[in-house]
């Protein structure tokens, strides 16, 4: 059966972070109840939509099940995580413990409370790792193509994805995982290193300087804010379960990228190059032909239309 939105109460993790809060926002828009948990590691209150109930709690907390017993959320929105790949590398124990640890302590709440639908935050490059020549041509990575993470956070959102699996064969409780592509748009924060549009927005309105790893030829499938939360919602609705990619399928390097920032902000910057990241993957791009197909959507927003409005709300942000 489909999940329907009025009325239903719907538990939105990472509420207070960049994607996540604009996933409450429209769930609210459609009069859902909804609770945001969010331990503030990354998100600011103020991202939390007025109409939600806000809860101060890491996904890790023993007071989660709790939550759940006595909230009863018919939905679980899992934007939540520890999402910074360098971290992962540095640190794999602290990454597992958040994405993986963290994730079973909710899955396990709420399938003992009733929970009727998961929608879950996974990852498009970081899962498929380089694409395989042998796939589509090289081209467009489709939900079929061999998963090779190359860092141990695209290994716990995989392993996720697995436990997803699992509660649906056991305990019948449907998901939708939706692999992003590199997701940016306003709110986007521009301290950590997961957030190049909002790092070279912020820096280059501000008349600083901006430094492009290696030769700048390094791709990857960047998408906006706003159709990921519609796939998002489209997910969550679906009637049943599966694996969906949430990009544009268009590859944009990073050269182009800062040529778009740099002409929206006014900058006028030079083109700067610095060392390579030693193993940093040279391509990502995600073919969306399945979420066409099966959930009915598609990206709208063209990378440098999308461009244009992060960099106009970053210009709002630093004027105020």
């Amino acid at each position: 059966m489909a999940f329907s939105f009025a009325g239903k109460k719907v538990l939105v993790t990472g509420g207070a972070g960049f994607i996540g809060s604009h996933v409450a926002d429209r769930l609210v828009e459609e009069g859902c109840r909804v609770h945001v948990l969010d331990d503030l590691s990354g998100g600011v209150v103020e991202n939390v939509p007025d109409a939600a109930t806000f809860h101060e709690l890491d996904v890790r907390s023993d007071e989660v099940p709790a939550l759940f017993e006595r909230e009863r959320f018919d939905a679980l929105c899992h934007l939540a995580a520890q999402m910074d790949v360098r971290r992962s590398v540095a640190d794999p124990v602290f990454d597992a413990d958040v994405n993986v640890l963290g994730f079973l302590n909710l899955l396990e709440a709420g399938r003992q409370n009733g929970l009727q639908k998961v929608a879950f935050a996974s990852t498009g490059g970081a899962i498929y790792g380089e694409p395989d020549p042998d796939v589509n041509g090289g081209g467009p990575q489709p939900e079929s193509h061999p998963t090779r993470p190359m860092s141990p956070y695209g290994i716990t959102k995989l392993v996720s994805e697995h436990y997803l699996r699992f509660y649906e064969q056991t305990y019948g409780l449907p998901y939708a995982a939706l692999r992003f592509g590199n997701v940016y748009g306003p709110r986007q924060n521009p301290h950590g290193e997961a957030g190049v549009v909002a790092i070279f927005s912020q820096r280059l309105l501000r008349g600083e300087g901006v430094t492009i790893n290696g030769p700048g030829t390094q791709t990857r499938d960047y998408v906006f804010v706003g159709d990921v939360v519609r796939a998002f919602v489209a997910g969550l609705a679906l009637d049943g379960s599966g694996v969906f990619n949430v990009g544009t399928g268009v590859e944009t390097d990073v050269n182009e990228l800062f040529g778009h920032i740099n002409r929206h902000t006014g900058a006028g910057a030079a083109e700067q190059h610095g060392p390579a990241k030693p193993g940093e993957q040279q391509r990502s791009v995600l073919d969306v032909s399945h979420s066409r197909e099966v959930l009915g959507w598609e990206p709208t927003v063209r990378v440098g239309d999308g461009l244009e409005q992060t960099v106009a709300w970053f210009r709002e942000r630093e004027a105020s």
